[in-house]
């Protein structure tokens, strides 16, 4: 892409109802556009990002058995009557009426919508187990939206809903979102941590919050040091092996790990000096086991091997998309910007031409963004005529992993100087080298 040709508004100052860094740099970065209070227009370069995101989280579903489909937004309130939510849910959610006077509402969340659909379709147990999935906008009314995407009004969430026939079952579902959530968060350059967290309103009696520890994070979490250190699965593990599952959920969990709400001081305080660690958290996952609290009222059963009917057991599982976009900015940055996990980044590469104009840096710069256009690289070539510290800043601000200068000097030796954003560290490289370098191998 040329910037000669992209939408790319730069802030050059932060604007003043910016409270975190994330949401600073976002506005700043041209990523996103406030529209109303906690509501916020994705533009093109934070859309790249936030796709980026979805194709992982996909990605980690698919491989762990969850299948897509796509439920609406809005939703009838006789299906949270069913389930006894539809007035216990609180001011939180947006009441409408249509046309005809029917009481709908934006949904804040799908466990009713979902199992409607299943008990519409599912009568068996030889249908289970079951894991549906979809990435769809919800809404939640906030009393006091803040901190841009940390804690908006409108925001982008993957939900996932698992059926089963018993509890052993379900924790066998259970098991497979949560290694799922370890392998899509560490895909995006994140180390979470899973703490043992309150359920909420959406019920249940077993659920884990998803954890990336950042300075700038909204509460204070309490874990064990060791778990900086854990491995996360390969994409070669096994989700239909029970036992070595459970064995990874079961290494996991083993260690001291919570949120402020469930934080046990008295055990906490039993670990060795060294081990103890406190810092601010952001929770960028979420998942829970509730067994039958919604297939009872809403009577989604299926017959079992003993001819009998029985509520299924079920599980629900989170991840916000367009929260991660904030989460990885308050993990991932410096005072020159973003810097983004090449996963995840708008653009791989930014190519800066430092003397616009000029013919053999004209001449450079077009060919080395041919080359990766052709290799399938995502380029951003800044080919607009601005002095170099501007196309520095840019490239800076908007966090793109490696960044490539051509200029005069540097063409007179035959070379191109390549940044790496990560670090800061630069060198310099023949044409043939940078290329080698920025190409995937495969």
């Amino acid at each position: 892409m040329r910037l000669s040709r992209y939408f790319l508004p730069i802030l050059r100052e932060t604007p003043k109802e910016a409270e975190i860094i994330s949401h600073r740099l976002m506005l700043r970065a041209g990523m996103m556009r406030q529209e109303a209070a906690g509501i916020y227009a994705f533009l093109p370069l934070g859309l790249r990002v936030l796709n980026k995101i979805n194709t992982i989280v996909r990605e980690e579903q698919n491989r762990a058995g969850a299948i897509e489909l796509l439920m609406p937004t809005v939703q009838s309130a006789e299906l949270w009557r069913e389930s006894g939510r539809y007035d216990a849910y609180g001011k939180e959610m947006l009441r409408i009426k249509d046309r005809h006077a029917r009481e709908m509402l934006y949904g804040p969340t799908n466990e009713e919508m979902i199992t409607d659909i299943f008990r519409a379709y599912v009568r068996s147990y030889r249908d289970l187990p079951l894991n549906l999935y979809h990435i769809q906008w919800k809404f939640r009314d906030e009393v006091r939206p803040r901190f841009g995407l940390m804690r908006g009004r409108e925001f982008l969430m993957k939900d996932a809903y698992s059926f089963d026939l018993d509890q052993a079952g379900a924790r066998h579902s259970y098991n497979k979102m949560f290694v799922a959530y370890l392998r899509t968060f560490a895909r995006m350059g994140l180390k979470a941590i899973p703490m043992v967290a309150e359920t909420g309103p959406i019920g249940g009696n077993l659920s884990h919050e998803f954890i990336i520890l950042a300075s700038t994070g909204e509460s204070e979490v309490f874990c064990h040091r060791d778990y900086l250190e854990f491995d996360v699965p390969g994409e070669d593990i096994d989700f239909d092996n029970v036992d070595a599952l459970q064995s990874t959920v079961d290494k996991w969990t083993s260690l001291y790990a919570a949120t402020s709400e469930m934080h046990d001081a008295a055990a906490f305080e039993k670990l060795p000096q060294g081990s103890q660690m406190s810092a601010r958290g952001i929770e960028v996952g979420h998942i829970f086991y509730f067994g039958t609290k919604y297939s009872e009222p809403m009577k989604a059963v299926v017959t079992g091997p003993d001819g009998t009917e029985k509520p299924v057991h079920m599980g629900s599982y989170g991840i916000g998309p367009s929260r991660l976009v904030a989460a990885i900015i308050e993990a991932s940055h410096d005072d020159a910007g973003i810097k983004w996990p090449e996963a995840v980044a708008p653009f791989k590469v930014a190519i800066l031409n430092l003397k616009q104009g000029d013919g053999a840096t004209d001449a450079a710069s077009e060919k080395l963004y041919a080359a990766l256009q052709a290799k399938g690289v995502d380029v951003l070539y800044h080919d607009l005529d601005e002095r170099p510290g501007s196309k520095f800043a840019t490239a800076d601000l908007i966090g793109i992993p490696w960044q490539v200068l051509i200029g005069p000097k540097g063409l007179a030796a035959g070379q191109f100087e390549l940044k790496k954003r990560a670090d800061g560290s630069r060198e310099m490289l023949s044409p043939d080298d940078v290329l080698a370098r920025l190409v995937p191998r495969f």
